[in-house]
């Protein structure tokens, strides 16, 4: 038994983070006081770096859950005639700077966009003393997230309909809300969502062994093995498993050059806890069944972070959604090389009413950016 522990344990590191180059996290300790308190003379403003441009017109935001918890937020509006309000919801260790091309696009939509950084991360409140840790006791706190984000943005500022378009972690968090009968969102897009990892062997034991750390005063702690601190970005491009475009990947990796700050590494050990008693009510056949807000979801056919497998199987349980899964992208669809992200792009117009598909304002800046890289 202790062999299949260390197993276990060894697999949930190994795969979970090293070939994941650390993009997600874990955490737990379900009262979710901020202890870190982020500096607002950044957090009330977005990075603009040379390599990602941010649209011009953002209005930057903090808002206050009831717990307490400070998050920042952006919002832009594409002008007089709107077809809706989108809200990017990003996965973990991201941040809002992170979809600025896919802002953009949306504004060429005819879509108002909204992005919202999540507890302990980006630019909103940590959860501990290290402002490098991504914690959360229980996945419910990322509900408050939520509410906070309806009440404090949506409803006072949100034109109709309201949209929701989410990646990873995020992805588990709004099908849970949907779930619940409590959704904002007339219509979700998924990318990726986190149902469940990929290949993780002794799942079970992984979970239990997390579950027993938490439970011993440990859910704090950065997950052993998993990196620490440093952010998954701070690494090369070279044998990354996110995306296969090192344009877009060296973007995101500018920005948190310019501000290292806004990065996160590891996660906690409560985070793996709260994660994995998420994904194991997915594995419910009645729990698809039971999300009666239309959802789709945009699989990665060459995933190696989450179970794209484990996603289409829930998809084929949705009484009002479906799985269509881009056979060679990596996880981060929307980092994706072009010939995938039109994909992407031509499914979501089909499935988002009123989607107008417009001039990407970023293809004369990838053009000139892949000249540079070129010479």
């Amino acid at each position: 038994m202790a062999r299949q522990l260390n197993l276990a344990w060894d697999s949930l590191i190994s795969h979970y983070f090293h070939s994941r180059n650390r993009h997600l996290l874990f955490g737990n300790d379900a009262w979710l006081q901020p202890i870190a308190k982020i500096d607002t003379d950044w957090t009330m403003n977005l990075c603009i770096t040379e390599a990602n441009p941010i649209p011009p017109g953002a209005v930057v935001s903090r808002i206050r859950t009831k717990d307490g918890i400070a998050l920042r937020v952006a919002r832009w509006s594409c002008g007089e005639t709107c077809a809706g309000t989108v809200t990017i919801l990003p996965g973990r260790a991201e941040f809002i700077e992170k979809y600025a091309e896919v802002v953009a696009e949306l504004l060429a939509r005819n879509f108002d966009v909204v992005v919202m950084d999540w507890r302990g991360q980006g630019g909103s409140d940590r959860l501990t003393s290290h402002p490098g840790k991504g914690h959360v006791g229980h996945f419910s706190a990322y509900q408050h997230d939520l509410e906070a984000l309806r009440s404090e943005i949506l409803e006072p500022f949100g034109r109709l309909p309201f949209f929701a378009l989410g990646h990873s972690m995020a992805g588990a968090i709004l099908l849970d809300q949907a779930r619940a009968g409590r959704s904002a969102f007339e219509r979700i897009v998924l990318t990726a969502p986190m149902i469940d990892l990929y290949q993780l062997r002794f799942a079970r034991l992984a979970h239990g062994l997390a579950r027993g750390l938490a439970g011993l005063g440990l859910g704090r702690a950065f997950a052993p093995g998993a990196g620490g601190a440093t952010p998954y970005l701070a690494r090369s491009f070279s044998g990354n498993v996110l995306t296969s475009d090192h344009l877009r990947f060296g973007r995101v990796a500018s920005v948190v050059a310019a501000w290292p700050e806004i990065a996160i590494g590891a996660p906690t050990i409560g985070w793996a806890n709260a994660a994995f008693r998420l994904m194991g009510r997915f594995r419910d056949a009645e729990y698809p069944r039971r999300v009666l807000t239309p959802v789709l979801i945009i699989g990665a056919g060459a995933d190696a972070v989450v179970d794209t497998r484990a996603t289409e199987a829930f998809a084929s349980r949705l009484k009002a959604g479906r799985c269509i899964t881009l056979r060679h992208a990596q996880h981060e669809i929307m980092l994706e090389r072009d010939a995938i992200r039109e994909q992407f792009w031509a499914a979501f117009d089909a499935f988002v009413p009123g989607s107008l598909k417009g001039v990407d304002p970023f293809a004369t800046s990838l053009a000139s950016a892949s000249a540079r890289d070129d010479a």
